[in-house]
């Protein structure tokens, strides 16, 4: 069932939450919002549950209008950042907790609801702990437990909080190439919010970037990377190395370089910042070597990369570089080295 989004805008006193937000996602898609805090990505989310309410727009689910239709009849499943398992009931009564509670009607009889737990439990790989509680759960276990009563009633739509926000570095990278591989067998609608760019890039079939209650750039995890739409979407994604310059008749200048940027032919002299990731800078040794001259600081090796922090000494500001281990071990560097940074690439974006 596809989600469409039109118009959406919400207020909480003077802070604009969301602002004329539109967005269509289809059936069987994994979408992430990712955005800095405050961003609206939560808001959005909580609208299309129907946990919120817009001040103005439109909510549809395949074509039809939920705009004024509580959560309870929109047939969303939620899960949130903290799990929200109740701690009196064992894992097996949590999952059932949304069948037993259905309209007498529409609530499936005892067998069946104790056959669909086991099927969801065996479908989170987590069969083997139906009789524990919460407390005796880990908190990968607890938010797989979380998403077992989402699909418990069978929802049109899973909407996901920063599901994996609670868990370490190695637990949560685990978990979400899990739920890749489950979303893949679903093929509902899901939406995940989260403010972790790799999370979001690993995970995702495609991106929402969100800033100030606007959605900034929509596209596939490569698109939004290796294309971004505006100033925000490059600093967002990855670290990056701002240098002040101006644009003028298509050419930056700034930091004692030039670079052409013909998106920017009809600038005059006008405020333009250069836009570099640490992987495109290059050390070089020698005066006559042309870049930025820098001292090298501090190095820091993980694993396999080196990231290198350089002074500039024309200057008071810094630069990050970053290489693979074994590149900077055959440069011989040593901090307080003073060495020239060049630019192998860089995105130029107006400045306000």
């Amino acid at each position: 069932m596809s989600i469409e989004v039109k118009n959406l805008s919400r207020r909480f006193g003077q802070f604009r939450a969301l602002d004329d937000v539109s967005l269509h996602i289809q059936t069987g898609e994994l979408v992430a919002l990712l955005g800095p805090s405050g961003c609206g990505k939560t808001t959005l989310l909580r609208v299309i549950a129907g946990l919120e309410r817009a001040d103005s727009g439109s909510v549809l689910f395949a074509g039809e209008d939920t705009t004024h239709l509580g959560v309870g009849k929109r047939q969303v499943g939620f899960v949130f950042q903290h799990y929200a398992l109740f701690k009196h009931m064992t894992v097996f009564e949590n999952v059932a907790f949304g069948l037993r509670v259905k309209p007498r009607p529409e609530r499936p009889g005892e067998q069946q609801i104790r056959g669909k737990v086991r099927e969801l439990l065996e479908l989170v790989q987590l069969d083997w702990l139906a009789d524990h509680y919460p407390a005796q759960l880990s908190g990968g276990q607890r938010q797989r437990i979380a998403l077992a009563r989402a699909l418990a009633v069978e929802p049109r739509i899973l909407l996901l909080d920063e599901p994996f926000g609670a868990l370490d570095a190695k637990v949560r990278k685990e978990l979400r190439r899990w739920l890749r591989r489950l979303h893949d067998e679903l093929n509902v609608a899901s939406v995940f919010v989260t403010h972790d760019q790799e999370e979001a890039l690993d995970v995702a079939d495609r991106v929402v970037l969100m800033n100030a209650g606007r959605i900034e750039q929509v596209g596939t995890p490569r698109e939004v990377w290796e294309h971004p739409a505006t100033s925000f979407v490059y600093g967002f994604l990855g670290d990056v190395n701002r240098l002040a310059g101006r644009a003028n008749r298509g050419v930056w200048r700034g930091s004692g370089l030039s670079w052409p940027v013909p998106e920017l032919a009809e600038a005059r002299d006008q405020p333009a910042t250069a836009f570099v990731r640490p992987h495109h800078i290059e050390l070089a040794r020698g005066a006559d070597a042309a870049g930025i001259p820098v001292r090298l600081s501090h190095v820091y090796v993980a694993g396999a990369s080196a990231r290198l922090e350089l002074e500039r000494l024309d200057e008071e500001s810094t630069l990050e570089a970053e290489m693979p281990e074994h590149i900077y071990r055959s440069l011989g560097l040593n901090e307080g080295d003073s060495l020239v940074a060049k630019l192998n690439h860089a995105r130029i974006f107006s400045t306000p």
